[in-house]
């Protein structure tokens, strides 16, 4: 069991140099998502279920929605380019 925290402890550290590292932020928002996941789980493993749920429910679940809404917001998913933008031409 002890093995098992230990292993979640590295992963969080990891995540969370990675969060700060990358330059993609839909890459940042999937890092962070995991992060919360993890330590949901680790709530878990130190017996505070209340906490385990309010984690993933907000930390994975809220959150996390609410920064890819404003991903979409500023364009940086969910934008498609129109034919002008990809050079074709228009044969109409």
């Amino acid at each position: 069991m002890i093995v098992i925290e230990w292993l979640l402890l590295i992963f969080l550290i990891v995540c969370a140099i990675a969060v700060s590292i990358s330059k993609n932020l839909l890459n940042s928002v999937i890092i962070f998502m995991s992060y919360s996941l993890v330590m949901a789980v680790i709530w878990v493993l130190l017996r505070s279920p209340d906490l385990a749920i309010t984690e993933a429910a907000v930390g994975a679940g809220v959150t996390s929605v609410l920064f890819f809404l404003a991903l979409r917001k500023i364009g940086q998913i969910g934008h498609e380019k129109s034919n002008e933008e990809l050079g074709i031409k228009n044969n109409s």
